[in-house]
């Protein structure tokens, strides 16, 4: 017997179907045309249909059943409590280079939550293994034609990726990718790239492998793994170097030139930290595809840099913008990316002289100097570096060193306490290039 789904409302629309037939917070959607509803997905499905027999079920266990007839793309105006309307589903896998094994202890419940649910992967981008993904869900993306699906591939040698993630099914899985492949649906994929591991022959392998999924596979990113000083126990593992990054360039650069000859995109990308460490120029705009895999560090820096530069033409034709009263403020970075934010400041401070900017790179003491994405900056390390600095009017903090929504660092101090620690009015600036320009020059402000 399938099992029974109940899903929480949470909220009804106001004006919606839903408030229309007194659906109320509390309660529970049972079923739509006779279809137990899994999760979300099964949800919206089904109530794509223009007539509906809804079943819900009152807190006091009445079972109301609701006909509904509607136009085929009107949302019923229901809002669950689980967004998901499911559990969401934890990775079991142990892998070599995973991030939050080396989170110190300590830190808030959520950090240590891996995530390797597949419906995760179309709503919200996150990337899977494919070890957590049974025969089901597969039939249920294909059913329902869900992608792009996001996929951590990592390597495409079996036995090496059994190794890899510590989990005996993880080359077995790999054979979900021929599925989507055959169905028709599009892909993403994301390698961690691990020196010794499968760098080198290992990496040229997996591409060529890759590409034989074109173009349902459209994009991979390849990006370093990333080490905190929070390793004991785990697999010895280290950094590239500068020399061993530019290889990786060339290599991903010569499978670039190949795909862009045969389909027309370039399909293989390095992360830009690879370019900053091997002190290369960053590629142009037009060789990352329309920007497929920004999330994972890939064209982040070239198109922040675009923008910048055309928001910094705009600012200059703006006459109220040439004469202002000095206006002294600060900002921080990591320090991966301190060389061309500084290139940035320079030249925002030579096109406008009253303008004086503070740039102050954070070493990352908090996760371990090897950390030095702006990303992973926390609010102790901010205000132990920035203690007695000339800070300005205001300074100002790049969004993505809080949780998204809120105003909270990964070590779980708030923006209010490094206001009050450095005693000055702080603002948070989105990393676009056009953000950085207005807020830094006050435009709009």
């Amino acid at each position: 017997m399938e099992k029974l789904h109940k899903h929480i409302v949470g909220s009804v629309v106001r004006g919606s179907i839903a408030e229309e037939l007194e659906i109320e917070p509390g309660d529970a959607v049972i079923s739509i045309n006779d279809q137990i509803i899994e999760d979300i997905f099964d949800y919206q499905f089904y109530t794509q249909e223009e007539e509906l027999v809804l079943v819900v079920e009152k807190p006091d266990g009445e079972q109301w059943e609701l006909e509904i007839e509607k136009e085929a793309s009107e949302d019923l105006g229901i809002v669950f409590e689980n967004g998901l309307m499911d559990s969401y589903r934890s990775c079991h896998n142990k892998c070599i280079f995973c991030f939050i094994d080396q989170n110190p202890k300590g830190m808030r419940e959520s950090l240590y939550f891996k995530d390797d649910d597949s419906r995760l992967s179309f709503l919200q981008g996150n990337y899977v293994t494919l070890t957590n993904m049974s025969d089901h869900d597969v039939d249920r993306i294909i059913k329902y034609r869900l992608s792009p699906i996001n996929v951590s591939i990592h390597t495409m040698n079996p036995e090496l990726r059994c190794k890899m993630l510590h989990n005996r099914f993880a080359g077995e899985a790999l054979k979900k990718i021929d599925r989507f492949y055959e169905a028709g649906i599009v892909m993403n994929g994301q390698i961690v790239l691990v020196p010794e591991w499968n760098d080198g022959k290992e990496l040229e392998f997996s591409i060529e492998q890759m590409m034989k999924y074109l173009p349902q596979l459209e994009s991979v990113s390849v990006v370093p793994v990333g080490l905190s000083k929070y390793r004991e126990g785990l697999e010895p593992l280290r950094t590239f170097t500068k020399e061993e990054s530019a290889e990786v360039i060339d290599l991903i650069e010569k499978y670039q030139r190949i795909a862009y000859e045969k389909y027309g995109y370039h399909f293989i990308h390095a992360s830009d930290e690879w370019y900053i460490v091997a002190g290369r120029e960053l590629p142009e705009a037009d060789r990352y595809d329309g920007y497929l895999q920004l999330d994972n560090g890939v064209g982040q820096t070239r198109l922040m840099l675009d923008e910048f530069h055309e928001a910094l033409k705009r600012a200059k034709a703006m006459p109220e913008m040439l004469n202002r009263p000095k206006r002294t403020i600060s900002t921080v970075c990591g320090t991966l990316i301190s060389g061309i934010m500084r290139q940035i400041v320079d030249e925002l401070m030579e096109a406008f002289p009253w303008l004086d900017l503070r740039l102050y790179p954070i070493v990352n003491e908090f996760y371990g100097e090897k950390i030095t994405v702006t990303g992973l900056l926390v609010g102790q390390d901010i205000i132990k570096q920035l203690k007695g600095k000339e800070l300005g009017e205001r300074l100002f903090l790049p969004e993505n060193v809080l949780r998204s929504g809120d105003d909270i660092f990964l070590d779980d101090l708030h923006v209010p306490d490094v206001e009050s620690a450095l005693q000055v009015h702080v603002g948070i600036v989105k990393s676009s290039g056009r953000e950085l320009v207005n807020s830094y020059l006050g435009i709009g402000s």
